[in-house]
């Protein structure tokens, strides 16, 4: 059944169906490796509870789901889906006009002696709005103790591009991921606030678990905003750690096409607003009108993968590493949301993706995948814009 929808042609797909990356942002040789199924036909399950806007989702020890809504509410699913158990109380208030709302949820490596839940959201303040990152305290159904630990700045008139993904490390710092709220346009680039490291637009951030800021993170140049891990960034949706050590991947919306999966690396540079695969909005859809030419290096890295001509809209990503999926283990899934799928992406041990293709059980839903998770149970968890969970698993 898998391997029976592999083998699309890179000409009809445009970059954007099952690919041999080679000209695709990744891969090599003379031909595309094998793709290892999963050992069975997939299926997909829809459970039973029914969400407004579903933006995350975090598993709590006894696993329940923690999700958050994007108008602002933040509920526990029971652990088997079926309905929603609670909603919590205490939550922020957050601005959700637009693309903002209540966003991110992560529980603290130690929550369970802490109790402690990390929240990403857009907040209001003098000069429009921007992204947020609060701590605060689960306990029972409510956020006690809430204090916001990091604020971008500055804030902007605009209801778009605020990320905005919390990945913890071993180390129990976090890496949280932010838009440059759509203030950076590659037909004018004049502000350059993605590129700006005296501003936290369009960054990717390295944190202490109180805001502070760690020892080890990249210097920047003289006057630049504290806690900076990369810059050159423009809608970070998707945000994981590559199993086995501090390495943080992240999926990011491109203009028309030129989405990226990135490879992040302390200090590094990845080219927005000046270069990008994709081109500006309105623009004939092809390959000449791409922003900089397209190529990133040598002046700022290369995505690990792209998609082009048009968009997918890469969302909540996950890397696999459970025993459901053997063959899956070290693959990278991401969620689209304009691509209406859940893309499967196979990297060989040095991180190169060497091919990608939709899950054709997940496409065949037509659901907008807004984030993706690993459960307990080993089985893939999905959230839709449609305010669904589902979950990927074997049949039979």
């Amino acid at each position: 059944m898998w391997n029976s929808r592999l083998r699309r042609g890179l000409s009809a797909a445009g970059c954007s169906g099952f690919v041999w990356l080679a000209g695709c942002g990744g891969g090599g040789g003379d031909g595309p490796p094998p793709f290892v199924p999963p050992g069975g036909d997939l299926r997909v399950t829809t459970l039973g509870a029914t969400l407004a806007s579903p933006w995350s989702l975090a598993f709590l020890p006894d696993g329940r789901m923690l999700v958050t809504q994007r108008g602002g509410s933040l509920v526990i699913v029971r652990a088997d889906g079926s309905a929603v158990d609670a909603a919590v109380s205490g939550v922020p208030a957050v601005n959700s006009a637009g693309q903002g709302g209540l966003l991110d949820v992560a529980l603290d490596p130690d929550f369970a002696s802490t109790g402690a839940v990390f929240l990403s959201y857009s907040e209001d303040g003098p000069g429009g709005s921007g992204t947020a990152l609060a701590r605060a305290r689960l306990v029972g159904n409510e956020l006690r103790d809430l204090a916001v630990i990091w604020r971008q700045q500055p804030k902007v008139a605009s209801g778009i591009h605020y990320g905005a993904r919390i990945v913890f490390r071993p180390d129990k710092t976090l890496y949280l991921a932010v838009g440059e709220r759509g203030q950076d346009s590659p037909s004018a680039p004049t502000a350059l606030y993605a590129q700006n490291p005296a501003v936290t637009l369009g960054k990717v951030l390295r944190l202490n678990r109180d805001g502070s800021i760690p020892a080890g993170n990249p210097v920047f140049a003289a006057g630049a905003a504290s806690g900076l891990w990369s810059l050159g960034h423009r809608n970070p949706q998707g945000a994981a750690l590559r199993p086995g050590g501090s390495e943080l991947w992240v999926a990011e919306h491109g203009p028309q096409g030129g989405d990226e999966l990135n490879r992040i690396r302390a200090g590094a540079n990845y080219g927005w607003p000046l270069r990008s695969y994709g081109c500006p909005y309105g623009a004939p859809v092809g390959d000449a009108c791409r922003v900089g030419g397209g190529t990133h290096a040598p002046d700022f890295e290369e995505p690990a993968s792209y998609w082009v001509p048009t968009s997918t809209a890469p969302s909540g990503m996950a890397f696999y590493d459970g025993d459901r999926f053997p063959d899956w283990r070290g693959q990278v899934f991401v969620g689209a949301l304009a691509g209406r799928t859940l893309w499967r992406l196979q990297l060989d041990a040095a991180g190169n993706v060497l091919a990608r293709e939709p899950v054709p059980e997940v496409q065949a839903l037509g659901q907008r995948i807004r984030d993706v998770r690993q459960g307990p149970d080993g089985w893939l968890y999905l959230l839709s814009d449609e305010g669904r969970i589902l979950r990927l698993e074997r049949a039979g």
